[in-house]
């Protein structure tokens, strides 16, 4: 994984075309994704500027980017894995193309020369890329289905004409310079973009969805049944998993001690055992929480099982408080959810980086594909249910996507989520609400759970297998949001919070807490006028019960309920 950064204009009009150190220093505001090598194409006549900030996961000695092949005009930079590659050279591309670098994303170039902007729907992984076409004088630039991958776009007016638009991408926005002119958007997921840069006329950006899944509009599957589908879950996550090992250096897994983590956990440590890897056959696991955090004691009871060689960090609140304002610069958010779950696992990665390890495994998706948040066991029924579920998934992007790849390239670490591969999410999608959660035992996730649960060669112990949901930024210690909150208080004074809604009146987007206020300025501060690009990830507090605090101990449900 890695940053990208691009600028190009249209008939090449811009006069305010810079040097090529000037966009090399808008790269380098996110070489913290990229600390392994940079890279630039710079093509001064036609004004296009591809920049690379590389990360080294596959083809260490012949991957650097971008990529330029010299034979097709074609220059190409990816921030991702294209997990099916060696496959499309073999049955797509029937072998046309030999492969210069080992860079497993150089199959994109030889995609699109047979097939154009299609190619983007053949690839199985997760990525954002800029592709320029010299010949045509053609910019694609696309983003994965889900959007594991960050990629923002910056439409710039030109100030020579009105009608003229200047583009950045990048896969971070504090890459695009701050500029009254400048309108900052988040290039959604599942979308391609190709731009002719000497169309003459003024030009509406031809930018199309091509991900359109059954599962997003077809409903959920009254057909399937429990013993029909456990096969194919047990089968489609393995798969899964086994895509996401693809690596030419350490990795390890994050181990929280909950379902979701332990499963992948469980899953990667059964594949090294039988099939080896390239760093051996021992498997690094990591937790991190408070001392007496719930996670650590099950990732300990996990590791152990497992047999990992399990790494236990401690953090203490200050440490987490410490970090906020620096984290909230990488993150690019001010939602709530995200800044308490990404505080402990950003101060993780650091941890991980420091000892070799250069990608993780991760558990993000499951509780968004399988209604897994405690709320849902409020849901009114089964077709809000499953509603819910296409929503938080489709929306990923804005928040645990976002969470697991800027905490974790904060510090140059990669995370791979398994549970949101294509073929993944067309198995779980459309299964019965009825059977994601089992109301009568009060069990979410439950065929997830019963697909895992081999009583003769076990998964996992039992006690992990069903234990009840708990929400990282929770089970990282029950102490890390209380004592955050307390600190807030010192922060923010009544007298201030009581005139939050003369301050922030914009789109009816006014902080309700203290804790959103706090977040908001410190986001204000670092990124001006770009507010209007985060959303916030709350409960749904329109169906009976459901607090509005985002915490899984504000729900009734849980098991040590303590926040009203």
């Amino acid at each position: 994984m890695c940053g990208i950064f691009g600028y190009f204009c249209k008939n090449n009009s811009d006069s305010n075309f810079k040097e090529r150190n000037y966009y090399i220093s808008l790269s380098k505001n996110m070489r913290h994704r990229g600390p392994d090598w940079s890279g630039i194409y710079y093509e001064q006549e036609r004004k296009v500027v591809i920049c690379h900030e590389r990360l080294s996961i596959v083809g260490i000695n012949s991957g650097s980017q971008p990529i330029i092949n010299d034979d097709l005009n074609i220059v190409l930079s990816v921030n991702g894995e294209i997990y099916n590659h060696k496959e499309l050279y073999k049955t797509v591309l029937h072998n046309k193309y030999q492969p210069k670098t080992e860079s497993d994303c150089e199959v994109i170039i030889y995609l699109y020369k047979e097939f154009g902007h299609h190619c983007v729907q053949m690839l199985d992984g997760m990525f954002s890329f800029i592709l320029y076409d010299y010949n045509n004088n053609n910019v694609l630039v696309a983003r994965d289905p889900i959007g594991i991958i960050p990629l923002y776009i910056g439409t710039e007016t030109c100030s020579e004409n009105k009608d003229i638009k200047n583009y950045y991408i990048a896969s971070e926005m504090k890459s695009i310079p701050y500029n009254e002119n400048i309108i900052v958007n988040v290039f959604e997921p599942g979308y391609s973009w190709l731009y002719n840069l000497d169309h003459k006329f003024t030009f509406s950006p031809d930018i199309v969805e091509y991900f359109d899944p059954r599962w997003i509009n077809s409903g959920f599957d009254k057909s399937l049944d429990s013993e029909s589908i456990k096969p194919k879950i047990r089968q489609y996550l393995i798969e899964a998993v086994k895509k996401r090992l693809m690596a030419d250096v350490p990795f390890g897994v994050l181990l929280s001690g909950g379902l979701d983590s332990s499963l992948i956990s469980s899953i990667t440590s059964r594949i090294i055992k039988k099939n080896g890897s390239v760093w051996g056959n021992n498997l690094h696991s990591f937790s991190i929480g408070l001392e007496g955090a719930p996670d650590l004691k099950y990732a300990k009871e996990v590791a152990d099982f497992l047999g990992t060689i399990h790494h236990e960090i401690n953090f203490t609140v200050q440490d987490g408080i410490d970090c906020i304002p620096e984290l909230i610069n990488n993150l690019e958010t001010y939602d709530v959810t995200t800044i308490r779950a990404s505080t402990p696992m950003y101060l993780l990665s650091r941890i991980i980086k420091s000892m070799g390890i250069k990608m993780v495994l991760s558990g993000e998706g499951a509780d968004e594909v399988f209604g897994g948040y405690l709320y849902f066991h409020n849901a009114p029924d089964d077709n809000e249910f499953h509603e819910e579920c296409i929503s938080r998934t489709t929306n990923l992007h804005h928040f645990d996507c976002l969470r697991a790849n800027k905490s974790t390239m904060s510090w140059g670490v990669e995370a791979r989520v398994p549970f949101l591969d294509k073929s993944f999410l067309e198995v779980a999608m459309p299964i019965h609400p009825s059977l994601k959660l089992n109301k009568d035992a009060k069990i979410e996730k439950h065929i997830l759970r019963a697909a895992f649960d081999d009583k003769s060669d076990p998964y996992l112990p039992s006690s992990i297998l069903w234990r009840q949901k708990e929400q990282f930024s929770d089970g990282v210690g029950y102490n890390w949001i209380d004592g955050l909150k307390e600190f807030i208080e010192t922060q923010i004074s009544d007298e201030e919070f009581s005139n939050v809604s003369n301050v922030y009146n914009d789109n009816n987007d006014v902080p309700k807490t203290k804790e959103a206020l706090y977040y908001r300025k410190i986001f204000d501060e670092k990124f001006p006028n770009r507010h209007s690009i985060v959303p916030r990830w709350i409960p749904r507090t329109d169906w009976e019960g459901v607090s509005y605090d985002p915490s899984g101990r504000a729900q009734k449900v849980h098991e040590n309920t303590t926040i009203e």
